[in-house]
């Protein structure tokens, strides 16, 4: 993570995103770091709906409960940044700052967010390296990317989120699962609506414009025209079930459950998003069911509709819904 570099600045723009898609939310912060000019410092505002994000390195299924997400409409998505994974709806606003890595000033950017609360009768104060905090409770979780001469900070500003759904979704269904990568810290959350009644994410980026040209001692230009084709591409991208699923770090689990033909209990060993190994043990009087549903599973991408295509090809119908009840249950969007 950069940290520092007390420098100038001679030019603010500002982009305010319109929708609430996560991956082409994703693809116009990518785009705007890719074309951040020397000297200027960009702000992004945007907001996702039903959305948990999860950090660059870090196991969706460890983190959120990927099915239950799902079911609901909502989305799972991973940015570039590293870092735990957040839950973002309506009531959240995002930022992201993004310049050149000479123009980085991390400084700069928490001061913009604390004059914002400022302007909303509101103290923050920092803490840790990541963490913005108000009446002792985080409201703003912040993570870090740079690449090739550019960098950005960006983070959450929980103004009037549903703290039910972030505690129904961010709490994944720990079934017997053995994961590695980069785990999410929970901490104390905050609204700030509850500290200012008045405030909405909409005043919120109002404040956070006005504060970014008062730190910087500039006026902001506001951004209209993005390269919309560049966007395209990376909205796919952002969106593909490789880049969410197929990144995840190796993890393992085990599922198991009685029926009237016998109990069984599968495990499974899984490397970026594929199943690699299967290990089943069964009472089953079909001696050879053990053996023959590790054959089907090996090499599977882990995805509800591929298991289920298999699993139908390669049992009867009964049976094929039978394992597929199990298995379902288990982490799988």
């Amino acid at each position: 993570m950069l940290l520092t570099g007390d420098t100038m600045i001679s030019r603010l723009e500002i982009f305010c995103g319109e929708g609430f898609d996560p991956y082409r939310n994703l693809a116009i912060e990518k785009h705007l770091l890719d074309t951040v000019p020397e000297g200027t410092l960009r702000l992004y505002l945007w907001q996702n709906d039903n959305t948990v994000v999860v950090g660059a390195n870090q196991n969706p299924y460890a983190e959120c409960d990927c099915a239950s997400l799902t079911a609901d409409g909502g989305f799972v998505a991973r940015r570039l940044s590293g870092g735990g994974a957040v839950f973002h709806d309506k009531g959240n606003l995002n930022f992201t700052f993004l310049c050149r890595e000479e123009d980085y000033d991390i400084e700069r950017h928490f001061n913009i967010i604390k004059t914002a609360c400022g302007y909303a009768n509101i103290a923050a104060a920092v803490s840790g390296r990541n963490d913005v905090l108000a009446d002792g409770k985080k409201f703003s979780g912040n993570a870090f990317y740079h690449t090739a001469g550019r960098a950005f900070h960006h983070g959450t500003l929980l103004v009037d989120g549903d703290t039910d759904k972030i505690a129904r979704y961010l709490t994944p269904t720990q079934e017997k699962l053995r994961a590695k990568g980069v785990r999410s810290v929970r901490s104390r959350v905050v609204n700030l609506r509850e500290l200012n009644p008045t405030l909405t994410p909409s005043l919120m980026a109002q404040f956070m414009i006005k504060a970014a040209e008062s730190v910087c001692y500039l006026t902001a230009e506001i951004l209209s025209k993005l390269d919309e084709k560049a966007i395209e591409k990376d909205t796919a991208l952002f969106g593909s079930w490789d880049y969410i699923y197929g990144k995840t770090p190796p993890f393992s689990l085990r599922c198991g459950k009685r029926f009237a033909w016998g109990e069984i209990e599968i495990n499974l060993s899984l490397a970026h998003g594929v199943i690699d190994a299967a290990k089943v043990y069964t009472d089953a009087l079909d001696h050879t069911l053990a053996a023959r549903l590790e054959a089907a599973l090996s090499g599977v991408r882990w995805s509800a509709d591929e298991i289920r295509r298999t699993l139908q090809n390669a049992f009867d119908e009964s049976l094929a819904n039978d394992l597929m009840s199990i298995i379902k249950d288990a982490l799988m969007p």
